[in-house]
């Protein structure tokens, strides 16, 4: 860790916090329009292909073939899930995405554990976990699940929280597969490889059926620049900027602090209710993961796989 300016310290976390949670809201406006799928694919291999032209003219060695195998796998899977949050803002609030999303550090714990029986969680990230699951059941109860009507579509909701799983798994997974040693240079090869088979997978669906551009509101192109940009390029440089100047514990923080300004900015910007509920439940999933990334965070961010706007990567590191 090196020292660096306060205020470019302050400006780098600024980015990381409202960037990064804001995401979810621009999300929303462009799903609205565009492909979920496509838009996500595009977005990724775009971004993708500036990370690693960026990480090569930074002097990165070319990666080898076990690289790009490795990277294609975690890659599919990480933006796999990325694609299954933009599919459910389609069905879900974006607020409500951003809480389900906030539960990833739960599953790493749980896969992390299972994995390794001896790594036993510590009290303060076992209860982490279960007020992680309260804080689901609260915002999405079985009368949900069961489609009885309490407000929340069933299957968006699902498809986001089976992509907190995936994405789990490959970042643990990443942790130990060959990677080359330059993180921009990784985490382009990952957005190319999941960004890549996203685009071919919207394609062969038929998701682009109907679709005209021409149509295609300017709220909507807007939307997919700012995520592109802000989310994918700048959010990212910040955060991998800070993992230079700060504690691991530091900036670990975005974790529970981005699902607040996503909800506020669904609530003021995209008209959704805050209901007792929901600000219930926002507060015992923050709880959950300020729990696990506090007691369980004794790693550094950077082993884990790659941090997009959307997941949050937490060490798991809980012995």
């Amino acid at each position: 860790m090196t020292s660096a300016p306060r205020s470019k310290v302050i400006a780098a976390f600024a980015a990381v916090y409202l960037l990064w949670g804001s995401t979810y809201l621009f999300i929303k406006y462009a799903v609205a329009f565009i492909p979920p799928l496509g838009m996500a694919g595009a977005r990724f291999l775009i971004a993708g292909v500036l990370l690693y032209a960026y990480g090569r003219w930074r002097g990165a060695e070319r990666p080898r073939a076990l690289h790009w195998r490795s990277a294609g796998l975690v890659g599919v899977m990480l933006m796999t899930s990325n694609a299954g949050v933009a599919w459910s803002e389609r069905r879900i609030p974006s607020g409500v995405a951003s809480l389900l999303v906030a539960i990833t550090p739960c599953w790493m714990v749980l896969f992390d554990w299972l994995g390794h029986r001896d790594r036993r969680p510590n009290a303060g990230v076992i209860l982490g976990l279960l007020a992680g699951l309260a804080g689901v059941a609260i915002l999405i109860g079985p009368g949900d699940l069961m489609g009885g009507g309490g407000g929340i579509d069933p299957a968006g909701a699902l498809s986001i929280i089976g992509g907190t799983a995936v994405w789990a798994a490959g970042s643990l997974y990443a942790r130990k597969a060959p990677r080359p040693t330059s993180p921009q240079l990784l985490s382009g090869m990952q957005m190319i490889c999941g960004g890549g088979a996203l685009t071919v997978v919207s394609a062969l669906t038929g998701q682009w059926d109907g679709y005209s551009i021409a149509e295609t509101p300017a709220i909507a192109w807007w939307s997919f620049l700012y995520l592109l940009t802000f989310g994918s390029l700048i959010a990212f440089s910040a955060y991998m900027y800070l993992l230079t100047v700060s504690t691991p514990a530091r900036v670990s923080t975005y974790a529970y602090v981005n699902p607040v300004v996503a909800v506020l900015l669904g609530w003021a910007f995209a008209g959704e209710v805050l209901t007792p509920r929901m600000m219930v439940a926002s507060a015992v999933i923050v709880g959950a993961v300020a729990l696990i990334v506090s007691f369980g965070a004794s790693g550094p961010p950077q082993q884990a796989a790659l941090k997009t706007d959307e997941f949050p990567v937490a060490s798991t590191d809980a012995a």
